[in-house]
């Protein structure tokens, strides 16, 4: 049966304000069931492209395997428009679909996995398959190393040079990153503000110019 293969589409997040977890690094674990054997990958995933890649390599380190099934995040755990999944010859439904609800369910964004499986000569059925995939990525999701990733708004600042001390303790006090810096007649600061540090920024630069900056959306990084 061919296998059901979606490609990423980039779209808004659909997570909340302070942002998500995200994969940093690639871990395996192996399970096995009625002497089937599977060998569960997960790794740091933003694309389609790059989950397509770590399979291909898979699939060569792999050649002899009977099934190289994938599910994937590129985004938000949630975003409904960044995710794929393949069954890879297993029965519709039975390893992909199950594949991804773990990884959605997880909380973990751009992530990717892929289940390689051996066959070990007794059918699983399709609740018995759907139980194997997702019990590899259940088995496999605890150890995964993560990192919160936190959503920002870019923002530009122009400020006079009497006024850095006060905009570097705003920086400092939102956890704002500084992405850009120009030093001319005045200061342009481009800035990566968390998306729920915002309306605090926003307050405190009012406040502490009496009224006479304001952020801006910049156009560039």
């Amino acid at each position: 049966m061919k296998a059901k293969e979606k490609n990423a589409k980039e779209s808004p997040s659909s997570t909340s304000t302070s942002g998500y977890l995200i994969a940093t690094d690639e871990v395996l674990v192996e399970t096995q069931v009625n002497r089937s054997r599977f060998f569960c990958y997960l790794f740091p995933c933003t694309s389609y492209e790059v989950m397509k890649a770590r399979l291909t390599e898979l699939q060569q380190e792999h050649p002899n395997a009977n099934h190289h099934c994938y599910a994937f995040v590129s985004a938000a755990p949630q975003d409904s428009q960044a995710y794929g999944f393949s069954d890879d010859g297993e029965p519709s439904g039975t390893a992909g679909r199950p594949m991804l609800a773990m990884l959605q369910g997880s909380g973990i964004g751009q992530v990717a996995a892929i289940v390689v499986r051996y066959f070990g000569g007794v059918k699983l059925g399709t609740g018995g398959l759907q139980r194997a995939y997702g019990g590899a990525l259940k088995a496999a999701l605890p150890k995964l190393p993560t990192t919160h990733k936190v959503l920002t708004k870019t923002r530009a600042l122009n400020v006079s040079y009497q006024q850095v001390s006060d905009i570097q303790h705003l920086i400092k006090l939102t956890n704002t990153q500084v992405l850009d810096e120009q030093y001319q007649e005045n200061i342009k600061f481009v800035l990566a503000i968390p998306i729920d540090q915002l309306k605090l920024f926003e307050q405190q630069l009012l406040t502490l110019s009496s009224g006479a900056l304001t952020l801006v959306k910049a156009n560039h990084l």
